[in-house]
C-alpha cells in the first residue's frame, strides 16, 4: 500500500505536531506473574486474540480487576493470520446478514478514527465480466446498499467503473469479457499490530496481562467456576488465579475450554479454513485491491496491496483440523495461483514465487454453521454462552467487530457480579498509538527527523503516535538504525523495542506478530532471526548455547506456521 497522500493543510500542521506523552513499559514478566498468584480478580479472560484482549481492555477501562492469559502469544492463532481487513462486510449482503453488514460498517468507521495508524482506507475494484454471478446492475445495486447501511459515512462512495476504466486501474488485468466494474472503500490493517494494541492498552489500563501461559484446570467451588490453575510455558511454574468470572475469549480453542467443566458437552465453535499466499509485489503489481469471484468456484477472494508484496485470499472451507496445526495445503496453493492466474493471465504465477503461505480457521459459532456445506455463507454473528460451571464463551464474530464483541461480553460480566452497568469508553478512546490528530502530518514529522520516507511511514504505521520511542533506541545506538533485513522497512531498533516496550518473549512474538518479517521472506524470517538473536540475547540473557536453541525453537514455529503440506485441504 502505498503512503496517503499529504495535504497542504497537513503540511501546514506538520511543524505543529508534538511528541506524544511517553508511556511507561510493561512490568516485569515475574512481576506480572507474581500480580497473577497474589491478587484476586474481578475477570479472568483466557485467550490474548483480538477479542480477548479487546475484552481485558474494556473491563479494565471499566474499572474491573482483570488478568489475561494466553497460551502462546498475543494472536498467535487466528488474529495473526486473517485477511488484514477491516471490512463492512460487503460479501454478506448476498446472504441477506443485513444488521452484521451495518454494525461492521459503524465499527470500520470507529476504528479508523480510534486506530488511525492501524486502519488506514482502502480502495477496492471490482471487476464485472459477462456471464459473471454477480452482473453489474446487482453490483452497484449492492454498493448502493452498502453505502446506505454504512450512513452514507463510508469513505468515499462507490463509483461505477466502465471496461476502459478498470483496466486503467488495474494493468495487466484480462480484458476478455470485461463489461465493467466498480470501486468501493474499505479498510485494511495490520491484523497482530490492532491485537497488540488491545493488550498494551489493557495493560495500561491496570490489568495483568500475560501471553505464554496456559490453563491447566478450572477451579470450581460448588460446581462453579472460581479461577483456575495456569502454567508459565516458559519456565514450567504452575500459578493459581482467582477471580469472581471466567471468560473463555479462545476462538478455535473455545471447546477445549469447555471440556474443563463439562465433558460431554457438545460443540460452541465450528471451524472454517481460510488460507492466504503473499506473492512479491513485482510478480502481481495491483495498486489498489481487488474483489474478484474465483474463476474455479466462483466465490468471493481479495488481492490486497501489502507492503512489499502482494496477498493473495482466501480460501473458505470447513475443517477438523486442531487449530494449532492447521496449515496451508498444495491444493490450497493451486487453488489461489489459478485463481489470481484466471484474472491475471500474463502473470504466470507459480509456486515457486509463493513468499509464504498461511491458515487459519475462523471460529464460526456452531449455531450458525453446521460444519458441512459452504462455510462462506455461515453467519457471522457472534454468540455469548454460559458453561454449566458460569464460565462465559463468545463465539463467532470477525475481526472487524472484535470491539462489539468485547463490550457485550464485559456487560454480561457485570450482569454476574452484580455490579452497575457502566458504558464502555472503548467507543471513544483511541487505541495505543491512535492519538493522532493527523496521520499526514505525524508521518511529515516522522520523515523530518528520520530523513527516509519509506521508514517513516512505516513507524507511523506500526507504532502511530509512539514512533519516536523506536527511533530514540536509534540514537542510542546507532547500529540499531540498520534494516533488519535487507530491502524491508524493518529496524533492529523494532526487535529491542518488541522485547522491552511489547510483551515479546520469542524470536516468534518478535518476528511473526510484531513484525511481520516472517510473511515477508522467502525463508520465513531464519536469517533475520540469527540478526535479531543476536540484539536479544543481552537484553534475556541469553548465552551462545541458548541462541542456538531459540534459533532452532523459531524455525520449528515457522515451519509450523508457513510449512506447505501435500495433497487437499
Amino acid at each position: 500500500m502505498s503512503p496517503q497522500p499529504v495535504s497542504p493543510a497537513a503540511r501546514g500542521r506538520a511543524a505543529l505536531a508534538l511528541p506524544a506523552p511517553v508511556p511507561s513499559p510493561p512490568p516485569p514478566r515475574q512481576e506480572r506473574l507474581q500480580a497473577l498468584a497474589s491478587q484476586s480478580f474481578d475477570l479472568l479472560v483466557i485467550g490474548g486474540g483480538v477479542t480477548g484482549c479487546g475484552i481485558a481492555r474494556d473491563a479494565a477501562l471499566r474499572g474491573l480487576r482483570v488478568a489475561l492469559v494466553e497460551r502462546e502469544d498475543f494472536a498467535s492463532g487466528t488474529s495473526s493470520r486473517s485477511s488484514r481487513l477491516v471490512h463492512g462486510g460487503l460479501r454478506y449482503l448476498e446472504h441477506g446478514h443485513l444488521g452484521l453488514v451495518f454494525e461492521s460498517s459503524i465499527e470500520r468507521a470507529r476504528l479508523l478514527r480510534l486506530a488511525p495508524h492501524l486502519v488506514r482506507p482502502l480502495a477496492f475494484v471490482w471487476p464485472v465480466y459477462a456471464g459473471a454471478r454477480v452482473p453489474r446492475w446487482k453490483l452497484s445495486a449492492g454498493l448502493f446498499l452498502y453505502d446506505v447501511l454504512s450512513l452514507f459515512r463510508n469513505v468515499r462512495a462507490f463509483k461505477s467503473l466502465n471496461a476502459r476504466q478498470v483496466l486503467e486501474a488495474m494493468p495487466g488485468l484480462s480484458s476478455t469479457g470485461l463489461k465493467g466494474g466498480a470501486r468501493y472503500y474499505d479498510a485494511a490493517t495490520d491484523d497482530a499490530r490492532l491485537t497488540l494494541a488491545n493488550a498494551l492498552g489493557a495493560s495500561e489500563a491496570g490489568a495483568v496481562v500475560l501471553n505464554h501461559v496456559f490453563v491447566r484446570d478450572l477451579l470450581l467451588e460448588e460446581g462453579r467456576a472460581c479461577g483456575a490453575t495456569v502454567v508459565d510455558a516458559l519456565t514450567g511454574q504452575a500459578l493459581t488465579v482467582r477471580a469472581r468470572v471466567l471468560v473463555n475469549a479462545t476462538g478455535p480453542w473455545s471447546d477445549e475450554i469447555r471440556r474443563l467443566d463439562a465433558s460431554g458437552a457438545t460443540p460452541s465453535v465450528r471451524g472454517s479454513k481460510g488460507v492466504h499466499i503473499a506473492v512479491p509485489h513485482e510478480r502481481l503489481p495491483v495498486r489498489e485491491a481487488l474483489t474478484l469471484l474465483s474463476p474455479v468456484d466462483g466465490r468471493v477472494m481479495f488481492i490486497l496491496p501489502a507492503g512489499s508484496g502482494t496477498i493473495v485470499g482466501t480460501t473458505e472451507t470447513a475443517t477438523t483440523a486442531h487449530p494449532s496445526e492447521v496449515r496451508a495445503s498444495t491444493a490450497d496453493v493451486d487453488y489461489l495461483l489459478a485463481s489470481a492466474n484466471g484474472f491475471f493471465p500474463e502473470a504466470h504465477l507459480s509456486p515457486e514465487d509463493v513468499l509464504s503461505a498461511w491458515a487459519g480457521i475462523r471460529p464460526l459459532a456452531a449455531s450458525g454453521y453446521s460444519g458441512v456445506g459452504d462455510a462462506n455463507s455461515a453467519s457471522r454473528e457472534h454468540a455469548i454462552h454460559t458453561s454449566p460451571a458460569g464460565v462465559l464463551a463468545i463465539s463467532g464474530g470477525k475481526l472487524t467487530t472484535f470491539r462489539i464483541m468485547a463490550r457485550d461480553v464485559v456487560d454480561a460480566a457485570e450482569k454476574v457480579l452484580g455490579i452497575p452497568h457502566r458504558k464502555t469508553p472503548t467507543d471513544t478512546l483511541p487505541l495505543p498509538g491512535g492519538e493522532l490528530a493527523s496521520y499526514s502530518a505525524t508521518v511529515l514529522a516522522a520523515q523530518a527527523e528520520v530523513g527516509r520516507e519509506d521508514t517513516a511511514v512505516h513507524l507511523v504505521r506500526a507504532y502511530g503516535s509512539r514512533w519516536r520511542q523506536v527511533w530514540e533506541l536509534t540514537r542510542e545506538q546507532p547500529p540499531l538504525g540498520e534494516p533488519l533485513v535487507p530491502g524491508l522497512p524493518y529496524l533492529r531498533a523494532e526487535v529491542v523495542h518488541a522485547a522491552t516496550h511489547e510483551l515479546a518473549h520469542t524470536l516468534s512474538d518478535v518476528l511473526i506478530r510484531r513484525l511481520k518479517v516472517a510473511f515477508e521472506t522467502r525463508d520465513q524470517g531464519r536469517a533475520a532471526a540469527r540478526l535479531a538473536a543476536g540484539d536479544l540475547a543481552p537484553l534475556w540473557g541469553w548465552s551462545p548455547e541458548e541462541v542456538e536453541r531459540q534459533l532452532a525453537a523459531y524455525s520449528r514455529d515457522a515451519e509450523r506456521l508457513f510449512g506447505i503440506e501435500r495433497g487437499g485441504s
